[in-house]
C-alpha cells in the first residue's frame, strides 16, 4: 500500500536530532516558553521574512488569538464581520466564531479552490473588519487583489497559513508576510510538521505582537499581574527545537513537493480526472495534492483495491455542518461542488519515483 503520507519515515530521518534535542531540554530543566522556543521564533520569523513570531498552541489558537488581540486594540468587537472562504476548513470559521465575531463565507474559484477576490467588494459591509484568505492544500491566494480591496475598506488581512508554510507570493514574500498577520498550523501532517500540536503567529505590527504575548500566556506579561483575560496557548519548549531541525529542510522537501506536482500535472491524462490549477509555480507547495471527479466514492475504491491510500479533504463543507445549523440554508454552490468531488492523492517528501509511476499509471486507467 503506497501510504497517502508516511510520518513514521518522514520523521524517521531526524531520529538522532530529535532525541539529542530531547535529551537538551530534559537536561534544562525548562519546559515552558524557555530559550528553544524563543529561538524558534526568532528562526520562523526570519524565515517568514517577518519581524515577530509568537508561538502558540496550534493553528486554531493562533487565528483566535489575532482576533482577540484585535478586539483588545479596538480595531474590532464582538460582532463585527471576518469574510472566510466557504470551502476551507472548519478552523478558520471556528477562530471567527470563538473571537464572538461573525463569520461571513465566501465563494472560491472553482479550479483553484481558493477565495474569488472578484466577489469580496459584494460581501463588505458597515461591520466587516478583516478578511480571512486561507492558502488552501498550499496555493497562495490572490493576495495583491485581496490587500488592494482591504486598504481600500481599511480592513485587516489575517492570512491563514496553515497549509502553506514557505510558499512564495509575486513579490517575493512568503506566506506569512503577505498581510497583517498570519496563524500558522505544524500539526504533524503539515509541510512543517511537529510531533503533536503546535502553531505559530507571524506580523510585523508591533502592538499586536505584544499583546498577543501577554494573550497566549493568560492575558499576562508578568507573572500574577493579568492585563487581558487571555488563555493558555503557549508552544512547547519540546516541540520547539523539533520544528527548528526540520525548519533547515523546508525549502528542500517544498521543492521536491513541487517536482512531484508538475510531473503528475504533466502525465495525469485522463479526462475523468479534473487537475487543480496553479497560480505561480512557487506559490503552491502541494500540502496536498487534489483532483476532482465525479464518482468519488467509485474511484477511492479503485484506487484502494490497487494499493494507494487516499483522503478526502473535505467531504463537507461547513456551512452544512451541524455545528453552524444557523448557515445550512444558505446557497454556496460552488463550494458544494467541490466538496463533492475533490479526493487528496499521495505526495510527501517522500514518496518515490516507483510510487509516483504507479499512481500516474493507475489514475491515467481509471
Amino acid at each position: 500500500m503506497i501510504k497517502f503520507l508516511d510520518l513514521q519515515k518522514i520523521n524517521g530521518q531526524y531520529a538522532l536530532e530529535f532525541n539529542k534535542a530531547f535529551d537538551n531540554v530534559l537536561k534544562s530543566g525548562w519546559f515552558i516558553l524557555g530559550k528553544e522556543v524563543e529561538k524558534f521564533e526568532k528562526e520562523f520569523a526570519g524565515y517568514c521574512g517577518t519581524k515577530y513570531c509568537i508561538g502558540v498552541a496550534n493553528g486554531l489558537d493562533a487565528l483566535i488569538l489575532i482576533l482577540e488581540a484585535y478586539k483588545e486594540l479596538g480595531i474590532m468587537q464582538v460582532g463585527d464581520e471576518v469574510l472566510v472562504p466557504s470551502n476551507t476548513y472548519i478552523a478558520s470559521i471556528l477562530a471567527v466564531s470563538k473571537a464572538g465575531l461573525v463569520p461571513v463565507l465566501c465563494e472560491p474559484k472553482i479550479d483553484t479552490y481558493l477565495l474569488d477576490s472578484n466577489i469580496i467588494e459584494s460581501k463588505i459591509t458597515s461591520k466587516t473588519k478583516a478578511i480571512l484568505p486561507v492558502h488552501l492544500y498550499g496555493q497562495l491566494c490572490e493576495m495583491d487583489e485581496i490587500n488592494t480591496i482591504a486598504k481600500k475598506y481599511n480592513l485587516k488581512v489575517i492570512e491563514d497559513s496553515a497549509q502553506s508554510h514557505g510558499a512564495i507570493y509575486s513579490n517575493g514574500k512568503r506566506s506569512g508576510n503577505l498581510g497583517d498577520a498570519s496563524g500558522f498550523s505544524f500539526y504533524p501532517g503539515k509541510n512543517l510538521g511537529a510531533l503533536g500540536d503546535a502553531g505559530a503567529i507571524t506580523t510585523n505590527d508591533e502592538k499586536l505582537f505584544e499583546t498577543i504575548v501577554a494573550l497566549r500566556n493568560y492575558g499576562s506579561f508578568k507573572k500574577y499581574r493579568n492585563l487581558f483575560k487571555g488563555m493558555n496557548s503557549r508552544l512547547d519548549e519540546i516541540q520547539a527545537p523539533l520544528l527548528s531541525i526540520k525548519l533547515k529542510n523546508l525549502d528542500k522537501d517544498n521543492s521536491y513537493r513541487q517536482n512531484v506536482a508538475e510531473i503528475y500535472l504533466q502525465h495525469i491524462k485522463n479526462p475523468k480526472i479534473i487537475l487543480p490549477k496553479v497560480n505561480l509555480p512557487k506559490s503552491h507547495v502541494w500540502h496536498v495534492f487534489t483532483v476532482r471527479v465525479e464518482n468519488r466514492v467509485q474511484f477511492q475504491d479503485y484506487l484502494s483495491n490497487n494499493g494507494i491510500e487516499t483522503v478526502i479533504h473535505y467531504p463537507i463543507p461547513p456551512h452544512k455542518q451541524p455545528a453552524y445549523k444557523e448557515l445550512e440554508k444558505m446557497d454556496f454552490p460552488i463550494s458544494e461542488k467541490i466538496h463533492e468531488g475533490i479526493i487528496s492523492i499521495p505526495l510527501s517528501p517522500i514518496i518515490s519515483k516507483d510510487e509516483i509511476n504507479k499512481i500516474i499509471e493507475c489514475l491515467n486507467k481509471f
